[in-house]
């Protein structure tokens, strides 16, 4: 060992705050044992916390540098004065989902159906669905359908076994309830698409607070690139998803493979949010879920996305 070793600065940490069981471990878990935060100037430390609560009480309070979560909310701080700024995660979204031995071919079929929703009457699948309802067969689902909301497990259990018509869940479960063999009616992303949104507009951002940003923009960048790096190796090396298969709790193979294919599909593309797109997706969404959703964010805040080098 030489002596420049022995005396070379410690490298500067970014605490992430995630979920103890979430999906977001599998990138972190891939940035830290492919070395690439190290790489990318900077040393990732992961605090594993209760729930989604948990971790926005945790960045507010400066437990933790950066966490995921869903930008409508992120707007919404922001347009109340808290300086929050994002930068893509993912843009995995679910779908609506009817057992393999539904008749139902389209929306209208399961129109006054029982439907399971997770994530509540202000979830974004859900309200995304109901506009492309509106939109396609001239009718709003939630003013149609029985809904029963509750907790992804919840939703997944009812779903798969025929207590409900239909599911709306969050992409993970989404995941398993098709690996279960149910079957999905329509997705968020071909509603998007139908509702002129761009599907490949992310819901889930890594989230800071502005003045961490302006005080280290070197680590926010070190922490894109090694993300973008972690998402490549995600989709081409599948050693690394042998490698995380114990995180995943996969019930079998074809849990596993439904599970990997939904992160990877949900990867959004390189490069810096397309605040028009986004702006499009915050109006739609204020329409159906007013200010229980938005708050004050009737528009996107200006400042939210960060510009970063790609």
């Amino acid at each position: 060992m030489g002596w420049s070793s022995l005396w070379a600065e410690p490298l500067p940490v970014i605490h992430v705050g995630v979920l103890e069981t979430g999906t977001v471990n599998w990138e972190m878990k891939t940035i830290q044992s492919r070395g690439l935060d190290e790489a990318n100037g900077f040393r990732l430390e992961v605090l594993g916390l209760a729930d989604g609560a948990a971790t926005r009480i945790a960045l507010a309070g400066d437990a933790t540098d950066v966490i995921v979560t869903d930008w409508i909310w992120a707007a919404r701080q922001r347009a109340e004065g808290k300086e929050y700024v994002a930068f893509p995660y993912s843009k995995a979204v679910g779908g609506i989902l009817v057992p393999e031995s539904s008749d139902a071919q389209a929306l209208v079929d399961i129109k006054t159906g029982k439907i399971g929703i997770a994530g509540g009457p202000l979830d974004k699948n859900w309200l995304l669905l109901r506009a492309f309802g509106i939109q396609e067969h001239g009718f709003d689902i939630a003013e149609t359908s029985e809904q029963v909301f509750g907790a992804p497990p919840l939703i997944y259990k009812t779903g798969i076994s025929g207590k409900t018509d239909a599911a709306v869940n969050f992409w993970h479960f989404t995941a398993k309830m098709q690996a279960a063999g149910m079957r999905e009616l329509v997705s968020v992303s071909e509603a998007a698409r139908s509702l002129g949104l761009d599907p490949n507009t992310p819901l889930l951002v890594y989230l800071l607070k502005e003045d961490f940003a302006a005080a280290h923009p070197e680590l926010v960048v070190g922490l894109y690139r090694a993300s973008r790096e972690a998402k490549i190796i995600l989709t081409t090396d599948e050693q690394v998803w042998n490698d995380l298969r114990p995180l995943m709790n996969a019930a079998n193979d074809t849990e596993f493979r439904s599970l990997r294919d939904g992160f990877v599909e949900g990867i959004p593309p390189p490069g810096n949010v397309d605040e028009t797109a986004a702006a499009r997706m915050l109006n739609l969404l204020a329409e159906l879920g007013g200010e229980d959703l938005v708050g004050r964010a009737n528009e996107l805040p200006e400042g939210l996305f960060l510009r970063l080098p790609h």
